[in-house]
C-alpha cells in the first residue's frame, strides 16, 4: 500500500491532470484561448511594466498577460494552462497537512477553478495570484513557528505581497499559524486594502475583489471567492486530530478520488455556456478568415443568433455562395447580414469585419475603435490595433499606421506582421498589388457619406455602382430585400445587377419566379430554367391545397418560396 501511495504515483496523477487540461483547451475550446489573447496588447516596454506595477496586484497581472499572449498559439496556450493548473494542485497539496490517502482533496480547488474559467471574463491574473500565494505559503511554512523572526517576516511580507498579487494576500494571511499571527496578518492585509483605496483612484470594492482578476470592474464570480475558503477549509480539515490519526485506507483513498473525479466531470462542462462559446468560435473563424470552417460549422448545427447568422452569411459571400446557399440556413431578415449595433467587443468586431470586406474601410475603422472602447477593463486589443494598421494603410495615412506598427513591433506574435507592413509604408505600388489591401482600395468609395446601418441595400448599391467587381456588395444588395420579403425592391435591384454582370444564382431565380407568379405572368423565355419553373409550379400546387402547414412543403425548406410564404 505504501508503494501504491508513493510520491511517483501522486506526481503521475498530477501529470494526468495536466494532460486532461491540455486536451480540453487545445481541442475542445481552442477558440476561447484566442478570444482571451485578442482582448489585451502585451508590450515588451518599460512603460507598460511600470503601468502595471502602479496598481495592487499589478505583478500578477503583468505575469498573467505575459502568459496570455501565448494563447495566440493555441497549443502553447493549452500548455500554459496545463502548467498553471498543475501548480495550483501541487501547491495546494504542499500547504495541506499531507496524508496520502486524502491526496484527491488537493484537486478540489483545481476543479472549481476550471469550472470558473468557463466564464470568459475570468482572467488568468486570478490563477497566477493564487499560484504565487500558495507558493509563498509554502516558503513561510519552512520558517519556524516560534520567535520574532517569523512575525517580522510576515509583517514585511504582507504589504509587499498585497502590492504584488492583490487581495489574494488574504489567503496567505488566514492560513498562517499560530492563530495570533494569522489574525495580525489578516488585519494588516485589510489595512493595506483600505489604505490603497484612500490613496489610489480605485473604488474600495474593486480593490477588495482584485483589480485584474475579472474583466468587469467591481465584479467577481462567487466561485472565485469560494476557492480560497475551500483551500483554508481543507487545511483545517486535515489538521483535525481525528483525521490525522486515521490509518491509511485504500477504500478511503479510492473513494475520495472517485468523488472528486465524478464531480469534476459533471461540474466543469456546466460552467461553459454552449451558446456563448458558439459565438466565440464563429468570431475566431471570421478573424482567421476560415470561411470554409464557418460554413462547415453552420452545416453541423444551424446558426440561429444574429451574430452566428451574420458570420455564416459573410462566409458564404466571401466564397461567392450567398446567392446559392443562403436559404440552406436559418435567416433572420436583413439583420442576419448586418447585426444591430451593440456596445460589446464581439458583435462590434464582427460588424466591423463585414464593413471591412465590403470596402467601407472608414466605417470598419470606426467600429474597430468602438470595439476597443467596449473592452470592460479598458485594455487595448492586439486584434484591433492590427485592424487599425490595415485601415490606415489602405487610406494612405502612413504616419498613423506607423504609430500602431511601432506598438506591434513590441510584441512577440505580431512583430513579423508589423515588420512586413512597415516595409510597405509609402510604397503605393506594393500596396495596390496586395491581394487584400489593393482590392479594398479599388472597392472604397471616393467620398464619405452619411448612412444608416438599416439601409444596407443603399450602401451596397453605392459600392456596386462604384465597382462592379465587388461581388460581396452585389450579393448583399440582392439578399437584403429578399430577407426583408420585399420582392418589388428586389426586382428593381436584380434588373440593374444583371445588366452589369452575369449573376443569376438559385435564390435570384426563385425570387424572380415568385415575382412573376404573384403577377400571374410567365417569365420571359430563357430567363429561368424549365426545372425551376416546374418546381415553382409544384410548390404553388402544394401550398394552394394544404396551406403553410402542408407537410409536403418541407422539401422546399431551403428555397426563397418557403422563406417568403411559410417564414419558418
Amino acid at each position: 500500500m505504501k508503494k501504491f501511495l508513493s510520491n511517483y504515483w501522486k506526481i503521475g496523477l498530477t501529470i494526468l491532470l495536466g494532460l486532461a487540461v491540455f486536451l480540453f483547451w487545445r481541442y475542445r475550446y481552442p477558440f476561447a484561448l484566442t478570444y482571451q489573447e485578442q482582448l489585451q496588447l502585451f508590450l515588451f516596454d518599460g512603460d507598460y511594466f511600470c503601468e502595471r506595477m502602479t496598481e495592487p496586484g499589478g505583478f500578477a497581472r503583468y505575469v498573467a498577460e505575459f502568459l496570455t499572449q501565448f494563447y495566440n498559439s493555441v497549443t502553447i496556450g493549452a500548455v500554459v494552462l496545463a502548467v498553471v493548473f498543475m501548480l495550483v494542485q501541487r501547491l495546494t497539496w504542499r500547504v495541506m497537512p499531507r496524508s496520502a490517502q486524502f491526496y484527491a482533496l488537493s484537486f478540489i480547488p483545481v476543479v472549481m477553478l476550471w469550472y470558473a474559467m468557463g466564464d470568459e471574463s475570468v482572467l488568468l491574473t486570478y490563477s497566477v495570484a493564487l499560484v504565487i500565494a500558495l507558493g509563498i505559503l509554502g516558503i513561510l511554512g519552512n520558517i519556524g513557528h516560534q520567535g520574532y523572526l517569523r512575525f517580522l517576516v510576515v509583517i514585511i511580507a504582507i504589504p509587499l505581497l498585497y502590492w504584488l498579487i492583490g487581495p489574494m494576500v488574504l489567503l496567505v494571511a488566514v492560513m498562517l499559524s499560530p492563530w495570533p499571527l494569522a489574525t495580525a496578518a489578516v488585519l494588516l492585509s485589510l489595512a493595506c486594502i483600505f489604505a490603497s483605496a484612500w490613496i489610489l483612484p480605485y473604488p474600495l470594492m474593486r480593490l477588495m475583489l482584485g483589480v485584474g482578476y475579472y474583466r468587469f470592474p467591481e465584479m467577481l464570480p462567487y466561485v472565485l471567492m469560494v476557492i480560497p475558503m475551500v483551500i483554508w477549509g481543507l487545511q483545517r480539515l486535515l489538521c483535525m486530530r481525528i483525521v490525522r490519526e486515521m490509518k491509511v485506507n485504500r477504500p478511503i483513498f479510492v473513494g475520495t478520488f472517485a468523488v472528486v473525479a465524478v464531480a469534476g466531470l459533471l461540474l466543469v462542462p456546466s460552467g461553459f455556456d454552449v451558446k456563448k462559446y458558439e459565438l466565440i468560435e464563429y468570431d475566431y473563424l471570421v478573424r482567421v478568415k476560415d470561411w470554409d470552417g464557418v460554413i462547415a460549422k453552420a452545416e453541423r448545427q444551424t446558426p440561429d443568433l444574429p451574430m452566428s447568422v451574420s458570420a455564416t452569411n459573410l462566409a458564404l459571400a466571401m466564397t461567392n455562395q450567398l446567392g446559392e446557399r443562403a436559404f440552406d440556413f436559418y435567416q433572420r431578415g436583413s439583420e442576419g447580414l448586418l447585426p444591430k449595433f451593440e456596445r460589446n467587443f464581439a458583435t462590434t468586431q464582427l460588424t466591423g469585419e463585414i464593413y471591412f470586406h465590403l470596402g467601407l474601410v472608414n466605417t470598419a475603422q470606426r467600429f474597430a475603435f468602438e470595439a476597443m472602447e467596449a473592452i470592460p477593463n479598458y485594455n487595448k486589443s492586439a486584434r484591433v490595433v492590427k485592424r487599425l494598421v490595415e485601415t490606415n494603410l489602405i487610406n494612405g495615412q502612413y504616419k498613423v499606421a506607423e504609430k500602431y506598427l511601432k506598438m506591434l513591433e513590441k510584441t512577440i506574435f505580431y512583430r513579423p506582421f508589423a515588420q512586413r507592413v512597415m516595409a510597405m509604408l509609402g510604397d503605393e505600388k506594393a500596396i495596390n498589388a496586395h491581394p487584400l489591401y489593393g482590392t479594398l482600395r479599388q472597392y472604397q468609395l471616393k467620398e464619405d457619406f452619411l448612412f444608416s446601418d438599416r439601409e444596407l441595400d443603399k450602401i451596397c448599391g453605392q459600392l456596386f455602382m462604384h465597382n462592379h467587381q465587388n461581388q460581396m456588395a452585389a450579393q448583399y444588395l440582392l439578399m437584403a430585400p429578399l430577407l426583408d420579403r420585399d420582392i418589388p425592391r428586389f426586382m428593381q435591384y436584380v434588373q440593374y445587377v444583371q445588366s452589369q454582370i452575369q449573376y443569376n444564382p438559385r435564390s435570384c431565380q426563385e425570387a424572380i419566379a415568385f415575382a412573376f407568379m404573384q403577377q400571374r405572368q410567365q417569365p420571359p423565355q430563357g430567363l429561368l430554367s424549365p426545372m425551376m419553373l416546374q418546381r415553382m409550379n409544384e410548390f404553388t400546387r402544394i401550398y394552394s391545397s394544404g396551406g403553410r402547414d402542408a407537410s409536403s412543403l418541407a422539401q422546399f425548406r431551403n428555397t426563397v418560396w418557403y422563406y417568403l410564404t411559410v417564414g419558418k
